[in-house]
């Protein structure tokens, strides 16, 4: 597991990357990615948060986790011959401001390394 503390609006967040490292090749080339959030920030709106996974260019939806408050999933598609993926995840959210209407930010974490390991 990698933890890692992202600054939201002046206030520290934990996003703890709950992914393995490494995953087995499957066959409809896609991997799923979890991430939980954690944060004592009072003005964050947490209606507002929109995670997603970026792999380069592209963003994938991420969707909550059943059962759970604080954590989302999402898939990512690898193709087949690809043995590493390289995703970050990236936040998007609102906050209360004094004296005015929610503001927006966005928050972008570290970059994770996923390796797919072939059956043998």
């Amino acid at each position: 597991m990698s933890i890692l503390a992202l600054l939201l609006t002046g206030c520290a967040a934990t996003l703890t990357n709950l992914t393995p490292l490494r995953q087995v090749r499957n066959a409809d080339n896609l991997y799923r990615v979890e991430v939980a959030v954690s944060s004592h920030q009072q003005s964050l709106r947490w209606e507002t948060l929109h995670p997603q996974i970026m792999v380069g260019n592209d963003f994938y939806e991420m969707r909550p986790t059943p059962m759970m408050t604080n954590r989302w999933e999402g898939l990512i598609p690898v193709p087949p011959g690809t043995s590493i993926v390289r995703y970050r995840y990236k936040f998007d959210f609102q906050y209360n401001a004094i004296g005015s209407a929610p503001k927006s930010d966005s928050a972008i974490s570290q970059e994770y390394i996923l390796h797919i390991l072939d059956q043998k």
